[in-house]
């Protein structure tokens, strides 16, 4: 079993055990084997991987998208998850511009905090990331909520 596939295996398992395997199974669809089988690592089971529908019926109920997550880091992606989703739903510009200006303002801070030193260690530039990627949903969905309002 390669490197990686043990990865999404472990982030498989995570995902099951979070909403536990009854409820699992259950918003599923799927036997609790068989969702034991997707993280196994029974040879057997080498080639057996959880369908993308059943990752997105078990991420939607989860606190945390575990199997998605891992997807992006094996391809050198970052997911960046806001389990508040503060900035959807109703609410008007005015909220928009509220939270953009939260989230550079919180970018302003993590960047203060890490150039304090003269440098930005890994760390530090993961967390200024993890901000940028916050602001840069703040400002789609304000672009979303400012289109709809022009058509």
């Amino acid at each position: 079993m390669t490197e990686r596939t043990a990865y999404l295996r472990r982030h498989t398992e995570a995902l099951v055990k979070a909403l536990g395997i009854e409820a699992a199974a259950e918003l599923s669809g799927k036997s609790k084997a068989t969702l034991g089988r997707y993280y196994s690592d029974a040879p057997e089971h080498a080639g057996r991987f959880m369908p993308i529908d059943t990752v997105v019926a078990l991420e939607a109920e989860a606190e945390f998208p575990h199997v998605t997550t891992a997807l992006a880091e094996v391809n050198g992606l970052l997911v960046s998850h806001d389990p508040a989703r503060r900035n959807a739903g109703p609410g008007g510009v005015n909220e928009d511009v509220i939270a953009l200006c939260e989230r550079f303002a919180m970018l302003m801070s993590e960047y203060h905090q890490s150039i304090a030193d003269g440098k930005i260690s890994a760390n530090e530039a993961r967390r200024m990331l993890r901000e940028t990627a916050a602001l840069q949903t703040v400002l789609m969905e304000m672009k979303l909520r400012l289109e709809a309002v022009e058509a």
